[in-house]
């Protein structure tokens, strides 16, 4: 098994904002999915032990922080993202020992642990769910969203769940309909109910006694309901950004069954909670107006901290369209007299890898550094999907091998999430490659063995040792971390900008094709020069000109 091996001359002890209040502005998150990062007792599936064993390849790959997908209690219906019990840690993953363990290690090395919470829902395994169904009127009959049905026994209204068909599911014990926005085994809370807010932040807090750096907040916008329960109307335009153009939940405007604003008043109190203990927040937007929701969910400094949504997880990609989504998202935060901050990512474990997704599975190791530099130095944070840092594309994944819900129910014209969460291969002859001496959940394909962390070690052009010394790069470069963002006017596929922070500039200039292109730059601009150490090739400058390679790009100061 591969322990450890990794470059110390790319791993960057100094950490300049690490240490401060606002750490999370501009930092680099990197997620892991525990599932499929490393299995420690060979059962086929990943654990907190196995993240202890690779917390120095973390630390060498220069993130700031580790953001761990849901390892709670849960029957795994939804992978964990159907909690049965906030404050265990799953069988299946370790114990809160292990976490705890996993927590101090982490904190030695330099990197804060961010870890997922799902407030909006819990598994129907959860205690209190469990009695909320018994009846109707036990002490927690409230703390779900319950209703009656319309008198011809259809559900109470239009809402559809995002994996298919209605949100209501009919109850006999309590012969009404519960809500659930995503599994008929998720039901939603009742926001409304005072006690359920309380509840809430009491397991919120338990993590936050035991130490974590921060949360990311799952399917935030969901947490309150219409009370009325009023139809939603139909999409003007249907959106394909944060569910695939098969399912039907895009033809609905979501005015009544998320995003309602109650849930402002919710966020000022998780934010209370959060800051006693001097711990950030990353919400996840998934709306029909996603730059504008997450603009109001991290103004004012008083919500969120920052919020991601997934206007750059779609399949639509071009110069045009990240400049258009930048931009947009720029002027919603303008729109507050004091603006909130934005998290950018191209990758993660609800959409197929960026290298094929994007990249089509064309552009090689070239295309996934520039992807990584793309997304690191937009204005905001960044998170990194675990994989990505070893260029890994969508993996295929046959039917009879399909564990996601969501893909089984939209198959075959979706294939659900699964081709982004197999197992990540750390050595390219290890058993089952390196991942587990058992049968891995998912099956590791040829491709991605190929692409092992140990085969990308040595060679200093590796895309993982590019990821490890671009990143130790960038913490240096404190304008694009804290710097304004402006456009230039730059013909596809060239995307170029500038940030500028005080009296410095750095001009940043991308080719997001696999041909060369030359292009003048503004004359203002043609006496930067050129900085070096970042890692990427394929872009001069040269009496004013931009000259730059397929997938080249070019770095220069003012």
């Amino acid at each position: 098994m591969l322990r450890h091996a990794f470059q110390p001359i790319l791993y960057d002890k100094e950490q300049p904002h690490m240490e401060t209040k606002d750490w999370w502005r501009g930092a680099v998150i990197y997620q892991v999915y525990p599932r499929s990062f490393m299995d420690s007792d060979g059962d086929g599936v990943g654990d907190l032990p196995g993240i202890i064993d690779k917390l120095p390849y973390l630390a060498s790959l220069n993130v700031d922080a580790v953001w761990i997908s849901p390892f709670f209690k849960s029957p795994m219906a939804d992978f964990g993202y159907d909690v049965s019990d906030y404050r265990q840690v799953d069988p299946l993953f370790g114990t809160l020992k292990d976490f705890d363990k996993l927590l101090k290690q982490a904190h030695k090395l330099g990197i804060k642990i961010i870890i997922d919470q799902v407030l909006s829902h819990t598994s129907e395994q959860h205690a209190w769910f469990i009695e909320s169904r018994s009846s109707r009127d036990n002490p927690k009959a409230d703390w779900y969203v319950w209703a009656d049905a319309k008198p011809d026994g259809t559900p109470p209204n239009n809402w559809l769940s995002v994996f298919g068909g209605s949100a209501w599911l009919w109850d006999s014990r309590r012969r009404q309909y519960y809500l659930h926005n995503f599994l008929t085994s998720q039901p939603d809370l009742n926001f409304h109910n005072k006690d359920v807010q309380k509840a809430i932040l009491g397991e919120v807090e338990f993590w936050l006694k035991r130490g974590v750096d921060g949360f990311r907040f799952d399917a935030c916008i969901f947490q309150f309901h219409d009370k009325k329960l009023r139809d939603n109307p139909p999409a003007k335009v249907a959106d394909s950004s944060s569910v695939p153009a098969t399912n039907p939940y895009g033809m609905q405007r979501h005015k009544f069954d998320k995003s309602r604003p109650e849930n402002l008043k919710f966020l000022q109190k998780l934010r209370k909670l959060l800051d006693q203990y001097g711990a950030s927040s990353l919400g996840e937007i998934g709306d029909d107006d996603s730059p504008s929701r997450m603009a109001q969910y991290t103004a004012d400094n008083d919500k969120f901290n920052q919020a991601y949504s997934f206007n750059l997880l779609t399949e639509e990609f071009s110069a045009a369209f990240v400049r258009e989504q930048v931009e947009i998202m720029e002027r919603r935060l303008a729109e507050y007299a004091i603006p909130g901050w934005a998290c950018w990512s191209i990758g993660n474990h609800d959409v197929a890898r960026v290298a094929t997704r994007w990249g089509h599975n064309q552009g090689g190791p070239a295309f996934s550094k520039l992807m990584l530099a793309l997304v690191t130095t937009l204005r905001g944070s960044s998170c990194l999907y675990q994989g990505d840092e070893l260029a890994l594309p969508e993996a295929e994944i046959a039917f009879e091998d399909l564990q996601d819900p969501y893909g089984k129910a939209f198959w075959p014209e979706f294939k659900g999430r699964d081709g982004c969460r197999t197992p990540m291969p750390w050595s390219k002859s290890g058993s089952n490659a390196g991942f587990s001496t058992g049968k891995p959940w998912l099956p590791i394909p040829a491709e991605h063995v190929a692409l092992a962390v140990d085969t990308q070690e040595k060679p200093r052009e590796s895309v993982l040792n590019f990821t490890r010394r671009f990143l130790a790069w960038r913490r240096r470069q404190t304008t694009l971390i804290d710097g304004d963002l402006a456009f230039l006017n730059a013909p596809e596929p060239l995307l170029v900008f500038t940030r500028k922070s005080g009296k410095e500039t750095i001009v940043v200039a991308l080719n997001l094709g696999n041909s060369p292109q030359r292009w003048k730059l503004p004359k203002a601009l043609q006496d930067a020069k050129a900085l070096d150490g970042h890692g990427l090739h394929g872009g001069v400058l040269e009496r004013g000109e931009l000259q730059l390679q397929g997938y080249g790009a070019y770095f220069g100061r003012l």
